[in-house]
């Protein structure tokens, strides 16, 4: 870290997300609340759309990057020069004055956290489930509410293990649980319910209820992905 005003870097993995990368893309120019954002990592695994040209046109800059969230994020970590690593994924719009709100946590002493989140829904169903990303417990915690860390310290815990195709956010986030007070930031991240609305609300969270079971009983990362192949992404 900086002696004085540190910085932020964003990172936002994409696959195919021409339309959400220009959505997140708006509200972060929209919602920025000071003058240390750094820069902002749009990390690519191979988009066939028009995600990186939207990308370009909105001033951030692409990296190419291997297919896989946590190779993705990892790459726009080691090419990030801010102290600050804010990960957001494409469908999680940031709320306003969220840089200011993460380095005022940061000038408190905090090193990592993320924000509560809401959906873009009014199903009570998820509102329930969106409440309880309040409560700083590690199952309370997912990709979806974003997450800044200092650049010294993700670096420290050897970022996100590639071994994960999916649930990276959670295993890296139950190391930072070990060795750091976790920070939850009152104010909301928006994220999309869409998958939600498409598969079912209450049979798509019994399944990711069911991965984290299955994480905690000591599954692998690769019967992690079977099962959501099977289950969520079929």
């Amino acid at each position: 870290m900086s002696a004085q005003q540190p910085t932020i870097s964003i990172i936002i993995p994409v696959l195919n997300e021409e339309q959400n990368i220009e959505d997140v893309l708006f509200a972060i120019s929209t919602n920025a609340g000071s003058d240390r954002i750094k820069e902002i990592l749009v990390v690519d695994g191979g988009s066939t759309d028009h995600t990186v040209a939207n990308t370009i046109k909105h001033g951030a800059s692409v990296v190419k990057s291997k297919k896989g969230r946590a190779a993705q994020m990892n790459l726009g970590a080691t090419k990030a020069t801010g102290d600050i690593l804010y990960f957001l994924h494409v469908d999680s719009l940031p709320p306003k004055d969220f840089d200011s709100a993460i380095l005022n946590e940061i000038d408190q002493g905090f090193e990592v956290g993320c924000f509560q989140m809401r959906f873009n829904s009014n199903s009570r169903f998820l509102k329930f489930f969106a409440w309880c990303t309040r409560i700083n417990h590690q199952i309370c915690r997912g990709g979806d509410q974003s997450l800044f860390i200092t650049n010294k310290l993700f670096h420290q815990l050897n970022g996100f293990n590639e071994k994960f195709v999916i649930y990276e956010d959670n295993e890296f986030i139950r190391r930072v649980y070990k060795i750091k007070t976790f920070k939850i930031i009152s104010s909301t991240v928006t994220t999309s319910a869409r998958r939600y609305e498409e598969r079912g609300m209450v049979k798509l969270q019994y399944h990711f209820g069911m991965i984290h079971l299955k994480y905690h009983l000591g599954a692998k990362p690769t019967e992690l992905h079977q099962y959501y192949l099977k289950y969520i992404a079929a």
